[in-house]
């Protein structure tokens, strides 16, 4: 059995590893090769190309590499083409795979889509793809599968994976020992995992932290960014970065300032107090803010369908407006409060782990069922 998986971006890769390791749980035969990243490689798929070189943030950023991204689609064409894998699993990255999908299918080759695409948020219309060209859509958002079941689709829940990575994460009892942190309380900053993001929100992040010098600055680094990329970044501002360690920097953390994405998600399941903090270029912030349909950017928030942690997004994501809020996270125990019990909340609509093996189980029964 040979499967072939896409993940364009670090989520992807953990997501897809768990997926990997619990299919071959039942199918301690079967082969992956794989776009992803380490987490992949080390569940046993052979990755072909790293997400790190697939990391294109931004209308104007995709226009500019636009060469490079064609290259990507054809040299996938033609790698699924010599494999012959028996399925591809496509893994969110929509802005590739829901492209990759039609040749896919139009070669006989059976597809599934490992969590879903946000098109609720925005280019909805592409639902016709998945419509024609997905056999099978696995969700991990609770109001997924109902909002693909109104538009023709039938698609399967299966919980949120990242209650899985969490609970089989060790977490290091001695994380301040270990990386020889003083007993100052901790202010962690997320800043994305691609460099244009990260030189966009650290410094500021970075400046907005400064106004607290009773903490200890931590950065969590993104895999595959080097620590003198940072370092280059901060230009001189005090901070530390902390790598490979997110979980148990946040569990140690005070507060925690995030940038969009699964980050918010992860910051709240590990009871962190925390703000989100958005800003993109001016070009592709004014295209999106057209073309996005949802209330919120914070997977929380969406999840929940309501304002939980803030969210300061453009010319409100400034130095001053986050140093005010990470002051409420920090010293407003009444708010404090109220985030812990939205927290838990969240964590009842997403319910306990075992979504990666329930996603493995359907891939499973789909293959057998050919």
């Amino acid at each position: 059995m040979k499967i072939y998986l896409i993940a364009g971006e670090a989520s992807g890769d953990l997501h897809a590893a768990k997926l990997i390791r619990e299919f071959k749980k039942l199918h301690p035969d079967a082969e992956f090769r794989a776009w992803g990243g380490d987490l992949m490689a080390a569940a046993g798929a052979t990755i072909v190309k790293h997400y790190r070189e697939l990391a294109f943030m931004g209308f104007a950023e995709v226009l500019r590499n636009l060469p490079a991204i064609l290259g990507n689609m054809r040299f996938c064409k033609d790698d699924i083409l010599a494999y012959k894998p028996d399925l591809v699993v496509f893994v969110d990255y929509p802005g590739f795979n829901l492209r990759i999908a039609p040749f896919v299918k139009s070669l006989g080759i059976k597809t599934a889509y490992y969590i879903s695409p946000q098109l609720w948020a925005w280019k909805e219309g592409r639902v016709k793809i998945i419509r024609q060209h997905i056999d099978l859509m696995i969700c991990i958002l609770p109001f997924e599968a109902d909002w693909y079941a109104q538009r023709g689709v039938k698609a399967h829940y299966v919980g949120h994976p990242l209650l899985d990575a969490m609970a089989e994460h060790p977490f290091d009892a001695e994380f301040r020992a270990t990386h020889e942190l003083d007993q100052r309380p901790i202010l962690a900053l997320l800043p994305g995992s691609r460099k244009q993001e990260i030189r966009l929100k650290l410094p500021i992040m970075l400046e907005a932290a400064s106004r607290f010098p009773q903490h200890q600055i931590l950065v969590a680094a993104a895999p595959g960014q080097e620590t003198a990329f940072y370092q280059e970044v901060a230009a001189g501002k005090a901070m530390k970065t902390i790598s490979n360690k997110t979980y148990d920097l946040l569990r140690n953390a005070q507060a925690a300032m995030v940038t969009s994405g699964t980050a918010t998600l992860e910051t709240a399941l590990l009871n962190c107090p925390e703000l989100v903090a958005y800003k993109g270029s001016a070009i592709s912030y004014a295209i999106g803010r057209r073309l996005v349909k949802v209330k919120y950017i914070s997977l929380v928030n969406l999840i929940l369908d309501k304002l939980l942690v803030k969210e300061l997004i453009q010319s409100e994501c400034n130095p001053s407006a986050l140093a005010q809020e990470i002051d409420q996270l920090l010293h407003n125990q009444p708010y404090r409060n109220q985030l812990q019990a939205g927290y838990q909340a969240l964590r009842n609509k997403l319910g306990g782990a075992g979504a990666s093996a329930r996603a493995a189980s359907l891939l499973s029964n789909f293959l057998k069922a050919l």
